[in-house]
């Protein structure tokens, strides 16, 4: 690249974008890489503020912006994902499917911590719909060292992928609603209405439900049928606070079902229990996934139904962030709540 007065360009090829804003209505290129400049050019270009530019004269061993972002959108990218660019030297990364965001930090940190590039995402385990971008990466300066892009193409052939979109497996869904109240008929059973169509639309469905009293054995016996059933995973829903009459998890203990954890320090969903009942995964919801548009529900189903194992240690990060706002209206997932 060779950095010129404007006026002494004409006829030479433009070696980056030129960017134009109009406030409140436009921002993008206005002279694209490699135009070949006009007399009749230098009008706009001294309007946009651009009395000097830089032109095509590349020294051996130096890559351009464009080049680079290409390179490196393609080492960075995992499966399902799409990417659009360059344009003003940045490529962008998009979703090609409805799945969850995964990121690899550590690589993640250390393409950020190398001189002269940078990769921007949203944050990991964001549930992604089709064409949603996820993130962007270009090179600070207009060229940069070969060797430069290479030795972080080798760290991502050697540790990548950064990013990756996790498919959605399709999971027969059992559901064991607990309450002698909505058992007896006192109260409606809002399950489908708040969960289910959560269940649904990520593309899952409920096979089979079954309403017991709070009583242990039912529940116990509720559990048991659903693992002979031919169902992948199983909700549970209700008393699961320290109330005298929420009997709820000795319920599933009673099953057999192996407890990962049970309590969180997610608000809402600190009385959340995740289990193994034989190779099923339990999931018992508290009260809270009634009566909040987002809960650790929210955080953690999306995340199960990718094939993601979780541990009690990645819960408990999330307590940083860990704590809903009660928005609104909600945002959700567009917003801090579960993003540590």
């Amino acid at each position: 690249m060779r950095k010129i007065r404007i006026g002494e360009a004409v006829g030479m090829l433009l070696g980056h974008d030129v960017t134009q804003i109009i406030p409140g209505k436009y921002k993008g290129p206005r002279f694209k890489k490699g135009h070949k400049i006009k007399k009749e050019d230098i009008p706009e270009f001294l309007k946009i503020g651009k009395e000097h530019i830089y032109v095509m004269d590349p020294k051996p061993g130096m890559i351009h912006e464009d080049d680079a972002a290409i390179r490196l959108g393609k080492a960075f990218s995992g499966r399902n994902i799409n990417i659009t660019g360059p344009s003003e030297g940045k490529v962008t990364f998009h979703s090609k499917i409805k799945g969850v965001l995964k990121i690899n930090l550590p690589l993640l940190h250390r393409i950020n911590l190398s001189k002269n590039i940078i990769l921007s995402t949203i944050h990991r385990y964001t549930p992604c719909s089709p064409e949603m971008a996820v993130g962007a990466s270009r090179i600070i300066s207009l060229i940069a060292p070969e060797r430069q892009i290479e030795k972080v193409e080798d760290w991502c052939r050697k540790e990548g992928p950064v990013l990756e979109i996790l498919p959605y497996q399709k999971m027969n869904t059992g559901v064991v609603v607990t309450g002698s109240e909505i058992f007896h008929r006192r109260i409606k059973d809002g399950f489908d209405e708040r969960v289910g169509k959560k269940v649904v639309g990520l593309g899952s469905r409920v096979t089979k439900k079954l309403v017991v009293p709070d009583e242990i054995d039912q529940i116990s016996k509720a559990l048991l049928d659903l693992r002979e059933d031919s169902v992948d995973l199983i909700l549970v829903t209700g008393g699961l606070s320290v109330d005298p009459d929420d009997v709820t998890q000795a319920g599933i203990k009673k099953a057999g079902t192996r407890i990962i954890f049970y309590g969180t320090p997610i608000l809402p969903g600190a009385m959340f229990l995740l289990g193994m009942l034989g190779e099923k995964p339990v999931l018992g919801l508290p009260a809270c996934v009634f009566h909040h548009d987002a809960t650790l529900f929210d955080l953690i189903f999306p995340r199960i139904l990718a094939g993601e194992v979780l541990t009690r240690r990645e819960i408990n990060l999330l307590g940083h962030g860990g704590y809903c706002q009660n928005c609104h209206p909600c945002h959700f997932p567009i917003c801090p709540f579960g993003k540590g």
